[in-house]
This record gives structure tokens, C-alpha cells and sequence, in this order.
């Protein structure tokens, strides 16, 4: 039987001309608040989101995140081979829940578990983000210390945790949608991390856990989480507690291991319970995957477990959301198995020697302080040096997106906001090339922020002043004009006059 389709004359008439330039679609407005009534072809859509999205920066000129925006094309097709499957069907998905618990032994091997052995499960999950990771290792310590505040029949209402101001937002999240009160160790300029002495001076019988930043959002630096662990470990003798340490390795959980082994950060340090890491930043996979790894099978309570046999067989499951993509985590395997120690190795080695190669070659200029230590992760942060550093900061910072690049600039945290940075996120797709390209660009924007600033004109008006007999032996006073007034000092014998001609009923600076 054959069957005849019947064309319109619109129909005919697209079949003939079928650019997706010619057609009305690209004529009418997008819908922005309401679901369109009728369909478009394919072409048409994939056209318009696709040109709409040519507005928004170039991830590999990014420089602001951390995050991961180059993989290898190998790692791209495996990605969207699984872009299907849904990671939490684990009875329906058997191999990429093993590759889950291959990763997390894998990464609590390297962070030194004393679980993580040949013949035993590492205690981890995959999330969605070191944010979320970082929760649920801080609902662990929340749980913990609740029943053990209720078996001593103690008040259990008022939990905090103590960190740095410099720590990420996720840390504020926590602390208001789960009601931890964060007691915050101030940082001041020239020191921006949290300081061990201050920090377990503010721990009381309260206190949940002390979270360490192992490479800052602000500048890249690695808190020192050795000496917290001895100082934490004097006080938890002399008081009777027990309070643990919570590292948040975010961003240097996958450099430390790598360019640092000799530092003593991890599970290596007794009090050191938990730590959460992103893949998506150092761990080389695209936004998406984080790990929140365990000491031991102990320091995850039972309860806060759920188990499902709906999905086909019984699945244990400790995540704040349900359903999510696989692909990440199959990302995350790839990267382990392709790279190797001795990948990660070189390529965070790379990232140090680009960060090495632009530091100093903003220090040539002599014109910035560099805040960032050369000790941390692969991060360059500098501020201007003198006055007017605040405006001229973000000044560069607009300045640089008229050649593509994204660097951020903000303020430091409470008692050291005064103190105003650019920041430059070194990752492994930012080589030697583009390293000059943007000292390049720095310069000629750095010129053209100094001639805008440099041509803004600025008006001095002088004014005669006679102090009246009351004031003559004074040597100072004050002059009062209407809405304001002006403190005058005698510095010079000498009366210096001067006329401000009045024209057309305005007043004629003098320049």
C-alpha cells in the first residue's frame, strides 16, 4: 500500500527553501512567559537557543571557576552514552553503581582512610556537588552529637559550627537550612584563612565540628589543619570532648595529594573525620559530581541511611536529592583510569607553573600585590596596589571582558573588606599561550582603566577666608556654609586671593 502525504503551499514552499534564516520562526519573538501554542520544526529551535547562547562568555576564557571546561572528546562520547541513565536506579544500573564505589575507594585511598584497604568498602557517596557533599557530612556531625547530648541528657537545640569567614556560601546554607548556628573567625588583611589559635578558642560544648578550608575560595591557600588538629586535640583533653575536624577540600583535594604528599591534612590526623571534594574541579570532569568520604563506617550514623526496594532490590542511599545523571560519575571513573597518579600529577604540576608564569608577570608591572600564596591550589589573586585600588580593580575586571575574559573582582570578607582582589583560576585547558595572551590584554586594559580614570575632570574652587576678631589668635576654626562645613587650618601667613567670575548666573570653576 503506498500512502500519499498531501503538502501545503507553506509546507511545499520550506521544503524548497529550508534555511532556517529563510523561515518566520526566526521572525517571531521567543516566548519568555508562556509555553508557545504550536510546535516548530527541530532545525528552528535548535537555531534560536543555539544563537541566544552565543551571548553568554566562553567557558575555556572563564577564569572565575573553578570548575571543568575542557575534557577530552574519548570522555565527551562516554558522557552522552550515559546521559540516559538515571544514577540512583542501582539495581537497574549494576556497573555504574560499582564504578561509584570504585571511585570512592579510589579517592579515600588517596586521602589516606583507614577503611580503604584491598578487602573493605570505603564509607563515601557521590553527590551532586562538593556543596552537597560538604551537607551531608554535616548533617553526620549534627546527628552525632545529638545522641550523644541526648544519652547525657543534655540540652541538644543549639549546634554551631566553627569556620573562617572564608568560607564558601554553601557552609551559610547549611548553617540556616539546618539551624547550626556559624560562629565565624574574622580574617584581617594580610592574613585571609582561618586561624587555628582563634578558631578552637571560639569551640565550646556545643560545637558540632571545626571545618578547615584546604584552598580558600578568596586566594587559594591551604589552611593549616595540622595545627588545628594539635591545638583541637589539647582542648578535647582538657575539657572531655570530642570535637572533630570536617576538612573542606573542595578545591585542593585533588592538588594536595599530588604536589604536597609530605602535608599532613587528611585522614592522616586523628581528629579528621570527614572531607568533601568536587570532581568537577580539580577531579577534571565537567559540573556535576562531588565525593564526601568517611573515616570509618562509625562517624556515618544509621539513621541518617534511607533504604528503597521499590527501584527492584534494596538500595542504601544518604543523598539530599533523588534522581541525577550518571554521566559524571562515569566522567569521574574515566579520568581515574585514563590519568593515573602520574596524570593528575602533571597536569597539576602544569597548572602551577601557569600560575607560576602569571603571578610574576603581574608582578612586572608594578602595579599589583599579589594575595595568593604560591603554596595552595592553582590560583592567582592580586589587588592594586595604593589608592583608589577598589575602583580600579573592578575596573580591570569590566575592562578585560571586551577581549572575552571573565576575572572576577570582589571584596574581601568582614575585617578585611577594605582590601579589594582580582582573581585568576589556573586550569589545566589555561596553558603557557593563553598565560601571555591575557598578560597581554592586562596591560592594555590596565591603560586604559588609568587614561578613563585620569580623564574625569575634577573642579577646585578656592575661597577667600577672613577669621573674625574672636578667631584671630586661635590658629583654627570652622566655616560655615549652608548643608555643610568645611574645618580650616592656619598653615601660611600669606593670604592667597582669588576671583571666581560669575557668568550667565553659574559658577566658573577654576581648574
Amino acid at each position: 500500500m503506498v500512502l500519499s502525504v498531501v503538502q501545503g503551499c507553506e509546507e511545499e514552499s520550506s521544503s524548497v527553501v529550508s534555511s532556517v534564516f529563510a523561515s518566520r520562526y526566526v521572525q517571531d519573538p521567543p516566548p519568555r512567559y508562556k509555553m508557545p501554542e504550536k510546535s516548530i520544526p527541530k532545525e528552528a529551535a535548535y537555531q534560536i537557543v543555539h544563537d541566544e547562547l552565543l551571548l553568554d562568555g566562553l567557558p575555556r576564557l572563564n577564569l572565575a571557576t573553578f570548575v571543568t571546561t575542557w575534557m577530552e572528546p574519548e570522555c565527551d562520547k562516554l558522557m552522552a552514552e550515559a546521559i540516559n541513565k538515571n544514577y540512583v536506579d542501582m539495581d537497574e544500573y549494576p556497573v555504574t553503581t560499582e564504578l561509584q564505589n570504585r571511585c570512592v575507594n579510589m579517592i579515600a585511598k588517596l586521602f589516606n582512610a583507614p577503611s580503604a584497604d584491598q578487602t573493605k568498602q570505603a564509607v563515601g557517596v557521590g553527590t551532586v556537588g562538593s556543596s552537597e557533599a560538604m551537607m551531608l557530612a554535616g548533617l553526620a556531625f549534627k546527628k552525632k552529637w545529638q545522641n550523644k547530648r541526648k544519652a547525657q541528657k543534655k540540652p541538644f537545640d543549639k549546634p554551631n559550627i566553627v569556620t573562617g569567614a572564608n568560607v564558601q556560601v554553601c557552609w551559610e546554607k547549611f548553617a540556616r537550612y539546618f539551624e547550626v548556628e556559624l560562629k565565624e573567625v574574622k580574617l584581617r588583611e594580610g592574613y585571609y584563612v582561618m586561624d587555628p589559635v582563634k578558631a578552637v578558642e571560639m569551640v565550646d560544648e556545643n560545637t558540632i565540628c571545626v571545618a578547615a578550608i584546604l584552598g580558600s575560595t578568596f586566594n587559594g591557600e591551604f589552611e593549616d589543619v595540622k595545627l588545628l588538629n594539635t591545638l583541637l586535640t589539647q582542648k578535647n583533653k582538657r575539657t572531655g570532648w570530642d570535637t572533630p575536624i570536617h576538612v573542606d577540600a573542595a578545591s585542593g583535594g585533588f592538588v594536595a595529594p599530588f604536589l604536597y604528599p609530605e602535608l599532613e591534612w587528611d585522614f592522616r590526623l586523628p581528629l579528621v573525620k570527614s572531607i568533601n571534594v568536587s570532581g568537577h574541579k580539580y577531579g577534571l570532569v565537567y559540573a556535576g559530581v562531588g565525593w564526601a568520604i568517611w573515616r570509618s563506617k562509625e562517624e556515618l550514623p544509621e539513621e541518617l541511611i534511607f533504604h528503597i526496594n521499590y527501584l527492584g532490590g534494596d538500595e542504601p542511599t544518604f543523598t539530599l536529592n533523588f534522581s541525577k545523571g550518571s554521566s559524571q560519575v562515569i566522567a569521574q571513573y574515566y579520568q581515574f583510569l585514563r590519568m593515573g597518579f602520574e596524570g593528575y600529577k602533571k597536569v597539576m604540576s602544569n597548572c602551577m607553573e601557569s600560575a607560576r608564569i602569571l603571578r610574576e608577570g603581574l608582578e612586572k608591572t608594578g602595579r599589583f600585590q599579589i594575595i595568593s600564596k604560591e603554596k595552595g591550589v592553582p590560583v592567582v589573586a592580586f589587588a592594586f596596589k595604593g589608592n583608589d585600588r577598589k575602583n580600579l580593580a573592578f575596573g580591570l575586571s569590566k575592562a578585560l571582558r571586551n577581549y572575552g575574559w571573565i576575572v572576577p573582582a570582589y571584596t574581601m570578607p568582614a575585617n578585611a573588606e577594605n582590601v579589594t582582589v582580582l582573581r585568576v583560576v589556573v586550569r589545566e585547558d589555561f596553558g603557557r599561550q593563553l598565560v601571555e595572551k591575557l598578560l597581554f590584554h592586562i596591560g592594555v586594559a590596565l591603560k586604559e582603566v588609568t587614561d578613563a580614570a585620569s580623564s574625569v575632570p575634577m573642579i577646585r574652587l578656592t575661597v577667600e577666608m577672613k577669621a573674625d576678631e574672636s578667631e584671630m589668635n586661635a590658629g583654627e576654626g570652622t566655616l560655615h556654609i549652608p548643608a555643610a562645613s568645611v574645618h580650616w587650618k592656619h598653615d601660611k601667613p600669606e593670604t592667597v586671593d582669588t576671583q571666581v567670575p560669575i557668568m550667565d548666573g553659574k559658577t566658573k570653576g577654576v581648574c
